[in-house]
């Protein structure tokens, strides 16, 4: 069975808006994979917050890092390939 580590990356946007980057780290491949990028803004909103969270697991459960995302040998090329294939996908809620 395969063992992932899973960590943040967050992103300043501008002083109202933060991206959290929802990254692992396969542990015997130490190749890393972004799951999604997560866009909070000012006034924070508590139920969103708590969707996102949720999401993530439910997602995770779903399927592994490695099935539902490429994976990379660095975690800079995991994030940019992210960015390239969904920051400017129509109708991502922001």
């Amino acid at each position: 069975m395969t063992m992932y580590e899973a960590f943040d990356i967050w992103k300043r946007v501008s002083d109202k808006q933060l991206i959290r980057y929802r990254c692992f780290r396969n542990l015997e491949t130490n190749r890393y994979a972004v799951q999604s990028s997560d866009w909070y803004s000012l006034p924070i909103d508590s139920k969103r917050v708590t969707f996102l969270e949720r999401q993530f697991l439910e997602v995770l459960a779903e399927s592994s890092p490695d099935e539902r995302a490429a994976t990379f040998e660095s975690l800079n090329d995991a994030i940019v390939a992210h960015e390239r294939k969904f920051d400017d996908h129509p109708g991502l809620i922001r």
